[in-house]
């Protein structure tokens, strides 16, 4: 009878030790989003009765990258371990190597502080399951970089920045990066195993993301700045219920888009200010048969009051896409005048990449001077995989229900270039009030488009 006893002791201390390990104090608010679809509430966490741990505690040192960067990771795994807590980067400049999530924590910046990354790749070894241009792979980590991941959030007044010397170099694409370029696409179109994909080599020279958020929920990020990035700036990738506020984002480099949510679903982007080498905001859903077997479209992503100083375009769609796209809203945003900039609204996709578009709605935007036109739909776009690698599979993009409202400019070539495939034509583009000051060529540029409607 005691031995029955003492083996029930156990096994409800066992329960109550487990129960107390995952318990959280994390909570979560429900940010609530108006837009032209249904759009869920889209959770985030509240990390404000969670305990602060700064890195000075954990043995951090100005100057000493080793020092930092692991009294970093060690206060993150301490906050992940009592159920959540902020992890403080106090006023100052700390030198650090990558950064590692782990679930229910809060990096948080104080005004005046400065997370500088190196710039040495060995820094971001060893490799991570990442993704290139659409097609996941292992690569070097991220920057910063969560994986499967609840509950996060970077915050604060302080800043993120990259050192360039190193990636600013593996900016230029020569012959041998483009052979690794080739051998992940093969990988990929033929659905090889994650374990084949090792793009770590001494030429292949793929730039990792500043911030990715790999298979993640519960993601907030507010108020930072960030300077600089290797390729894309900020990635949720495969991520539900994402928040990016107040964030002042600066990259000039190659491929430096400033979001890039990929079949990523439940989005808030508001009141940022992007200036950007790229697009400021690149909507995307994989590359090819990698999305048609992941099998998830980006949706239900909102960007308001937002304003671009540079970029390729205020809005991308595409072009890898694979995955489909479908309720973007992108409201009250403003590109000011003197900025570089292709398009306010440009979706591009071609033979490749199948998936769709659908449900896109653009209003109440003002812009300067734009390069091109307001908007651009185009099918044909391969960019340097044009004549790289041949078609495996073809598989076209239908596009349909496309909405701008109150979208203003004041020089432009073009006020709308929709470019469709008489195979599958694009349906469904209104225009309201859409206009430019000044027209340098044709107004409307259009090839098998159907129900184009234009009202001003």
């Amino acid at each position: 009878m005691k031995k029955i006893t003492l083996c029930l002791v156990l096994f409800l201390s066992l329960i109550f030790l487990s129960f107390k390990k995952d318990k959280s104090s994390v909570t979560l608010k429900k940010v609530k989003v108006e837009a032209p679809f249904k759009m869920p509430a889209i959770n985030v966490p509240d990390f404000s009765k969670c305990a602060k741990f700064s890195i000075v505690d954990f043995g951090a040192v100005k100057g000493d990258k080793d020092k930092t960067s692991k009294a970093i990771n060690d206060a993150i795994a301490k906050a992940n371990q009592v159920g959540g807590g902020t992890v403080v980067i106090p006023e100052g400049e700390w030198l650090t190597a990558k950064i590692h999530f782990k679930s229910n924590v809060n990096l948080h910046l104080e005004k005046g502080a400065l997370l500088l990354f190196s710039e040495n790749p060995k820094d971001y070894l060893p490799a991570v399951r990442s993704t290139w241009e659409g097609y996941e792979c292992y690569n070097y980590s991220p920057l910063i970089y969560a994986y499967q991941c609840k509950n996060i959030a970077i915050t604060g007044e302080g800043e993120l920045k990259a050192k360039m010397d190193v990636w600013k170099i593996w900016f230029k694409r020569p012959k041998a990066h483009m052979e690794s370029l080739k051998r992940l696409y093969y990988l990929a179109s033929y659905n090889k195993p994650m374990e084949e994909r090792q793009m770590v080599n001494d030429t292949a020279n793929f730039r990792p993301q500043f911030i990715q958020f790999n298979r993640c929920e519960n993601i907030l990020m507010d108020g930072v700045t960030i300077t600089n990035s290797p390729f894309w700036t900020i990635h949720p990738f495969l991520s539900k219920d994402v928040v990016l506020r107040n964030l002042k984002v600066y990259a000039h480099g190659h491929n430096n888009d400033g979001v890039d949510p990929e079949m990523s679903q439940n989005v808030l982007i508001e009141n940022c200010v992007f200036d950007q080498g790229d697009d400021a905001i690149a909507i995307k859903s994989g590359s090819n048969q990698d999305a048609w077997r992941l099998n998830t479209p980006s949706k239900n992503i909102v960007m308001r009051n937002c304003t671009v100083k540079n970029g390729h375009q205020l809005v991308a769609i595409g072009s890898e896409l694979s995955g489909g796209i479908e309720n973007v809203f992108i409201d009250k945003c403003t590109v000011i005048d003197g900025a570089k900039l292709n398009h306010l609204l440009f979706i591009k996709t071609n033979e490749r990449r199948g998936g769709y578009v659908k449900n896109i709605y653009m209003s109440n935007i003002t812009s300067g001077k734009i390069d091109q036109g307001i908007l651009g739909i185009e099918t044909d776009v391969l960019y340097q995989w044009k004549d790289l690698v041949p078609t495996i599979e073809r598989r076209l993009t239908p596009i349909k229900n496309v909405y701008l409202d109150n979208v203003k400019a004041t020089n432009v070539k073009f006020v709308s270039k929709i470019l469709g495939q008489k195979e599958l034509p694009i349906e469904n583009i209104f225009l309201k009030k859409v206009s430019a000051d000044a027209v340098q060529g044709e107004h409307s540029i259009h090839e098998n488009v159907l129900n184009f409607v234009n009202k001003n």
